[in-house]
């Protein structure tokens, strides 16, 4: 039997450690590079849950326009900014830093 000391000198050991020291710090996919790729990982499948979101309101409000001619009307009104013939058309800023 070996004594208490004796395997810090056993080749299988040493081995075991040098390999698992390489692969830890030096290898091209050490864990510093794993560690960094599954956070990147992890923010980009929350990006997607947004975008899947996102993507679900406009299909919803998509839907709404080609069905609902009141909500088409409103969406030409609002986003740009059409008009009946006999309508004028007043746009009210609600800058702050327009108003002196």
């Amino acid at each position: 039997m070996h004594p208490k000391g004796r395997w810090f000198t056993n080749r299988y050991f040493i081995t075991g450690t040098a390999f698992v020291l390489w692969l830890l710090f030096f290898d091209k996919n050490d864990l510093w590079l794993q560690l960094k790729r599954t956070r990147e990982l992890s923010k980009l499948q929350k990006s997607e849950q947004v975008m899947e979101q996102r993507m679900a309101g406009a299909k919803q409000e998509l839907g709404l326009l080609k069905t609902d001619p009141q909500t088409l009307e409103k969406f030409a009104r609002e986003k740009y900014l059409m008009k009946r013939d006999n309508e004028d058309l007043f746009l009210v800023s609600t800058d702050s830093s327009s108003v002196r």
